[in-house]
């Protein structure tokens, strides 16, 4: 009796992982041993970047929010001391936010808590 060799699935399997490399240089994107190491490298970085990018934008916050209160003549650090001391609670989303592209609640925020 002949060997079965399930062509099907092993097509499928190859088309999903060239699927995937679709879009990157040279051999990457055609040669199925190539993509393979290329595509598993990719997923490992969006894995570890998801996590890195929150890190990023926490620190842009904090770059957006001290700009924005420099303004006013005061630090970031003075002036997260102050809102955690005045019981105001505001993320920094939120107030870089305001600093960006509401200046006069930003103003407001600082005036209250100076």
């Amino acid at each position: 009796m002949p060997r079965s060799v399930n062509a099907v699935a092993s097509r499928e399997r190859r088309k999903k992982v060239l699927k995937r490399a679709k879009g990157q240089f040279g051999r990457r994107k055609n040669v199925f041993t190539v993509a393979i190491n290329s595509v598993e490298k990719g997923l490992g970085y969006a894995y570890r970047d998801r996590r890195t990018k929150k890190r990023n934008f926490r620190g842009l916050w904090i770059v957006r929010i001290n700009a924005g209160v420099r303004e006013h003549g005061m630090s970031y650090s003075v002036f997260i001391g102050k809102l955690a001391e005045n019981n105001i609670v505001i993320n920094r989303k939120t107030l870089a936010d305001l600093a960006m592209n509401n200046p006069n609640a930003f103003k407001a925020i600082v005036e209250a808590v100076k």
